[in-house]
């Protein structure tokens, strides 16, 4: 690779976690998208994969802004989720892609997901809480039903994915 390809690849990973933090502000000061806001903070992590070097990108992007986020935004617990699981999950989704069959694919994103929502639920439950409606006030229901949620947003996730592959990508890093 070419000192300008290493360049630009640089330059798009710090554009990124930039990116990346800007978002994690916004998500402090609209709390109707709090949560919409820290799940679009972890779509920069996945371009970063994709366009500036691989999973290290992706991982310097997410440690780099993660640290900001928990350094600078005035609400910690926007800067936990995405540390805890928005941020993370690009990396995870991109290794267990790799995986040859479906079902070890699932297994594996499956096992993040219950992992953090574990850590999440018991450990950092006044942050997830805020999150919840009412109704879901019981462990087995939040697991239940964040297990469908979390397939939604897995199946959004690769389509968005494909978005940036299709429209941003190619034409930035031709």
């Amino acid at each position: 690779m070419g000192r300008g390809a290493q360049t630009r690849r640089l330059a798009a990973g710090a554009v990124l976690t930039a990116l990346s933090l800007a978002v994690l502000f916004g998500s402090c000061y609209l709390p109707t998208g709090r949560m919409g806001l820290v799940a679009a903070a972890g779509l920069l992590p996945a371009a970063a994969v994709i366009s500036a070097g691989g999973i290290k990108a992706g991982l310097l992007c997410y440690g780099a802004s993660g640290l900001l986020a928990l350094l600078l935004l005035p609400d910690k617990g926007n800067a936990l989720l995405y540390l805890l699981f928005f941020g993370l999950y690009p990396m995870v989704k991109s290794a267990a892609e790799r995986l040859a069959h479906q079902w070890q694919r699932w297994l594996g994103k499956l096992a993040f997901f219950y992992g953090m929502l574990s850590v999440l639920w018991f450990l950092a439950g006044e942050v997830l809480t805020p999150f919840l409606p009412a109704a879901l006030d019981s462990t087995p229901l939040v697991y239940g039903v964040g297990t469908a949620v979390f397939v939604v947003y897995d199946y959004g996730f690769t389509k968005l994915i494909g978005f940036y592959m299709a429209r941003v990508h190619r034409y930035l890093f031709r």
